[in-house]
């Protein structure tokens, strides 16, 4: 006999089979709920920080670019000016010297005898100036008494003149042989520093010999040149932005003068450029490079490598709200010093931008920011657009 099943057990074993079905199914894929939101989050593209730039508000300078080396504005090459072997050196290269110091000394043996022949001989001169003097006088009061003939008078006149000649060609021997003598003690013209020093002691030297050179370097100047193009963005007075090769600080002088000739050879305008170096952190040599600040201007910047000109109007990928927006902006005046560009629509600052290959990011895609000291990443936060 064949039982009955009724219709209250069929209406509940339909509904049991495809919950249990359901729960198999889940099983066996071996999926949860949490599960399901973590594969969400693993869709969002994982970028570094230096994928990443914000828009801030900062000073550009625009001009004419500049290279060149940096000089000391004052400088003094000391020769011999006489001929004798080095006796001693009081200085190295690289000390400081105040003017006046001396720097080395020379053999003055022969120049001090003849110092002491010349002193003697204006003593003698002298003597013989006077009583020559004396004899004129003399001759001129017998003249008057009509002692003497006129004729006595005009040779003790024309004797006292030779005497009083010979007297001064010995003091000017004197003083020149003074001078020479003087001369062996080399001496630092102005306070500085010794850059280069080219003799050493038994060293025999002549007049015109190169023996130091100081510097002074509180001051330098910088020595460049620009296009003949750029001329009307060059003036006396134009603040030159430059940075030593190496370093990323960025240093200020000031156009002092330009020249007016077109070099042959470069077909480039030269130009000098005062450099303050109060502190003594800038050394004559260096090789520089940087631009005349010609135009100076607040604005909203990005680095370059953010913005695609590629297209008909440039653009940038922004991140807002953690994903990927195109957004197309109108640039200004490019910074090629700082390789930035002014943007004067479509960003504000504090916006957050895409660099290099990140803008290759598909528009809508979620972007999360790794932290350096942090492997695990983070939700790019969401940035607002003024």
């Amino acid at each position: 006999m064949i039982p009955m099943i009724r219709p209250f057990a069929i209406r509940v074993a339909s509904l049991l089979v495809p919950t249990m079905v359901l729960s198999l199914a889940l099983t066996a894929c071996g999926e949860k709920p949490d599960d399901a939101a973590a594969a969400t989050s693993a869709a969002a593209q994982n970028i570094g920080p230096e994928n990443i730039a914000v828009a801030t508000t900062d000073t550009l300078s625009a001009g004419p670019s500049i290279s060149g080396t940096l000089a000391a504005e004052r400088e003094a090459r000391i020769r011999a000016e006489v001929s004798g072997a080095v006796l001693q050196l009081y200085v190295e290269e690289g000390e400081r010297v105040s003017a006046g110091d001396a720097l080395a000394r020379l053999d003055d043996a022969a120049l001090r005898d003849g110092a002491v022949s010349a002193r003697s001989s204006v003593a003698q001169f002298t003597v013989a100036a006077e009583q020559a003097g004396r004899e004129l006088q003399r001759a001129k009061t017998l003249s008057a008494a009509g002692a003497i003939a006129e004729r006595d008078v005009e040779v003790a006149d024309r004797t006292s003149l030779i005497a009083q000649a010979q007297l001064d060609d010995a003091k000017a021997r004197l003083a020149t042989a003074e001078k020479t003598l003087r001369s062996t003690t080399v001496r630092a013209p102005f306070a500085g520093i010794v850059a280069v020093r080219a003799v050493s002691p038994g060293d025999i030297v002549s007049p015109g010999t190169a023996m130091f050179t100081v510097i002074d370097p509180r001051s330098l100047r910088l020595e460049g040149a620009v296009p003949t193009s750029a001329l009307g963005e060059v003036r006396v007075g134009a603040p030159v932005l430059f940075s030593v090769n190496g370093s990323d600080r960025v240093l200020e002088g000031k156009i002092t003068r330009v020249n007016p000739m077109v070099d042959a050879q470069t077909k480039q305008v030269k130009l000098l450029a005062s450099v303050p170096n109060a502190s003594g952190e800038l050394v004559a040599g260096l090789f520089v490079e940087g631009r005349i600040a010609a135009d100076k201007r607040v604005g909203v910047m990005v680095p370059q490598r953010a913005v695609d000109q590629t297209g008909i109007v440039p653009t940038v990928m922004r991140l807002k709200n953690g994903k990927v927006e195109k957004t197309e902006v109108q640039v200004g005046v490019r910074d090629e010093a700082a390789e930035t560009f002014e943007v004067t629509t479509g960003l504000a600052a504090g916006d957050t931008v895409l660099l290099g290959a990140a803008r290759g990011i598909s528009v809508g895609t979620s972007v999360v920011v790794s932290t350096p000291k942090d492997a695990t990443p983070r939700a790019a936060s969401p940035v607002k657009n003024n």
